[in-house]
């Protein structure tokens, strides 16, 4: 197994308000990079991705990015099944935490 990214490490030890936060601004950046949108340009959290432009293929190299840099799978169905930036940090916050 390969050694735990320093960035997953970090988060690990945040607590909960921090670590969403933190998963929040991630998110933020990776959705936005692929959405070709600038850094200053708002972002809605609570919109369904797919509303916002993005494909399912994007969408799966944002998942492949995250695993990699969060060091944990993100199920398919969590993409899916709640299509929103803020449900994807829910979830990814909870599982950093039970990590």
């Amino acid at each position: 197994m390969p050694p735990v990214d320093s960035t997953s490490r970090r988060l690990r030890e945040l607590p909960r308000s921090e670590l969403a936060d933190e998963i929040e601004s991630i998110c933020l950046a990776k959705f936005r990079a692929v959405l070709l949108m600038e850094e200053s340009e708002d972002l809605p959290v609570d919109i369904s991705y797919f509303d916002l432009g993005l494909t399912s293929l994007r969408l799966t190299e944002i998942r492949q990015s995250l695993e990699q840099l969060l060091d944990l799978s993100i199920n398919v169905s969590v993409l899916f099944n709640e299509p929103t930036i803020a449900h994807l940090v829910d979830h990814l916050t909870q599982a950093i935490q039970e990590a």
